[in-house]
């Protein structure tokens, strides 16, 4: 494992089951933190406020991760970001102790693949500027908010016939 600003070494207290430690950092988001239409801007900054406490089997990480998130409205294509904090809590074993996916290699706990997967989860897979957002209507290109006469969208030239039924007065 390469050592890198997501990478912790725990040599030296990680196996001393009791001890605690407590780290803040700041570090650059990676590429591709998110999803296709909101995430993180690779670069930007991540704050990580991280405990850390050996246990027998492993080294247990809970705390917070900081991130601007931006991207586009799924209705509207606005622009929208938010600032979100997101909850960590993992626990790395020991490479003698399991078989797991999270282990400890070499004393070091790699913290991205936790932290992706907690960025995932916690952003929406669509996101809206407001739950009020209207979008736009089909084949219209114009924003429900700006042209609230295009709400129905165009008709389909299979029910215009039907159309003039609604249109109508009832038959006495």
């Amino acid at each position: 494992m390469q050592p890198g600003p997501l990478v912790i070494d725990t040599l030296g207290w990680g196996r001393q089951p009791g001890t605690e430690r407590t780290e803040a950092r700041t570090i650059e988001a990676p590429a591709d933190l998110g999803h296709d239409v909101y995430g993180v801007a690779e670069g930007s900054p991540i704050d990580l406020e991280l405990r850390f406490e050996s246990l027998v089997d492993g080294v247990l990480v809970t705390g917070t991760a900081s991130v601007h998130a931006s991207g586009e409205c799924v209705r509207c294509l606005k622009p929208i970001e938010d600032d979100v904090t997101i909850d960590i809590q993992e626990l790395y074993l020991f490479e003698d102790e399991s078989e797991e996916e999270l282990v400890l290699e070499d004393d070091r706990i790699d913290l991205e693949p936790v932290l992706r997967e907690v960025v995932m989860e916690s952003l929406p897979r669509d996101p809206s500027c407001g739950p009020e957002c209207p979008g736009f209507p089909p084949g219209s290109g114009v924003e429900l908010v700006d042209d609230p006469e295009h709400a129905e969208g165009p008709v389909d030239p299979r029910w215009a016939a039907l159309q003039g039924l609604t249109n109508q007065e009832p038959e006495e």
